[in-house]
């Protein structure tokens, strides 16, 4: 499939360019500790690596708070990684939880933080190494990239702008465009950009825009230095139409990123 290379390059955000565990954990904790003040007495250290562990299974950033609710109840890590989205839909019931409220939580804990205390925010943040290199070569090279994302597009600019990195607000589709990435891409292609791959972190996202008829053309790469498990990087193995790519790769011409 990728014998014909891209006009066009698409990226996820978290875990494909940045790497913001430490502000996710911290996030979560705090928030976490709004909605639960009293079941987190010393649970910081002990609960932060297996944050780290568990955090593949986090589409949007609202579920991260009940990441830390099911530890509290004593669910494994095992359990969480195998069952997440049952797991999580039950606590939302049991606790009479709202999506929408959890997601402006999140995010106004954050606003907050960044208004307080910018460079605190941002130092939690760390860019994968080699990216912001290949980035700065394609924006020098004019050649089209976009960022879709999860993410607050306002938190992606200020992540960017920290790095140096400078692209326009019309090229980044955060969380605030209120809709699936498999859109953005089709949207993409309908302006134009056919041969647009794209590059993703977690392999359910790739899977679902993998049986979009209309999205057949596009190149998906899992990549392998992301929030997602070993699992799932031997499941990408063994798809011909997923491409498992390297830190390594992302730094390499198109010719060099390979599905088979």
């Amino acid at each position: 499939m990728n014998a014909v290379l891209p006009e066009a390059i698409a990226l996820d955000f978290d875990g494909v360019l940045c790497n913001g565990l430490k502000e996710y954990f911290q996030t979560s904790l705090q928030v976490y500790r709004q909605i639960w003040p009293d079941s987190c007495e010393g649970k910081d250290g002990e609960w932060e690596g297996a944050f780290g562990r568990l955090r593949p299974v986090v589409e949007t950033g609202w579920e991260m708070p009940l990441v830390l609710q099911a530890m509290s109840q004593g669910i494994s890590e095992g359990d969480i990684l195998e069952n997440w989205p049952s797991i999580r839909d039950r606590i939302m019931v049991q606790e009479q939880l709202d999506r929408a409220w959890l997601g402006q939580q999140v995010d106004t804990f954050r606003d907050r933080w960044i208004a307080d205390n910018l460079s605190s925010w941002l130092s939690l943040h760390e860019f994968y190494p080699g990216v912001s290199a290949q980035l700065r070569q394609w924006i020098d090279q004019t050649f089209p990239v976009f960022i879709i994302t999860t993410k607050e597009s306002r938190f992606v600019r200020a992540l960017l702008e920290q790095e140096g990195l400078s692209l326009p607000a019309s090229v980044i589709f955060g969380k605030d465009c209120q809709q699936p990435k498999a859109q953005t891409l089709r949207d993409l292609q309908d302006k134009g950009f056919e041969r647009l791959w794209f590059v993703e972190d977690r392999l359910a996202t790739l899977q679902s825009i993998q049986k979009q008829p209309d999205l057949q053309t596009v190149g998906l790469f899992l990549a392998d230095w992301g929030y997602n498990t070993e699992g799932d990087r031997t499941v990408t193995l063994a798809d011909r139409q997923i491409g498992l790519l390297s830190l390594t790769q992302f730094g390499q011409p198109f010719e060099h990123w390979r599905i088979d």
